[in-house]
């Protein structure tokens, strides 16, 4: 199992672009084979899946509120994947984990139950 830090969340205006990091540590030896997922929760809304990636068959998906806003990427050589954040509205103001997991099936990749392993999050505050 891995563990997951991620950072880069702050407070900013709207407009404007975050990069948020998330980096793997511990058994890292088959980070390029995990699923990893972006998930964000706000205060009295339900967790909600943002973006993730399934190694197998490369896939990359995006939750319908961020597509053609947010773009994910992974660097396996670093263990770390990133979530580049464009065009942020107020509505994106939320705590932002990464999750990863083995075994992950298409199905899968936008549900948080799956998920095994998780990072304490990141604040992102987007003030209108």
């Amino acid at each position: 199992q891995v563990q997951l830090v991620e950072s880069g969340g702050e407070a900013v205006q709207a407009g404007a672009s975050l990069r948020l990091s998330c980096v793997a540590s511990g058994d890292t030896y088959n980070f390029g084979r995990t699923a990893v997922a972006w998930f964000r929760l706000a205060p009295g809304k339900e967790r909600e899946f943002v973006a993730g990636h399934k190694p197998s068959g490369g896939a990359t998906y995006y939750g319908d509120s961020v597509k053609g806003r947010f773009s994910f990427s992974r660097d396996n050589s670093r263990n770390a994947a990133y979530l580049q954040m464009d065009l942020l509205k107020p509505e994106d103001t939320a705590v932002y984990s990464c999750a990863a997991s083995q075994g992950i099936i298409t199905s899968q990749v936008r549900n948080w139950h799956a998920y095994r392993s998780w990072g304490q999050g990141t604040q992102v505050t987007v003030s209108s």
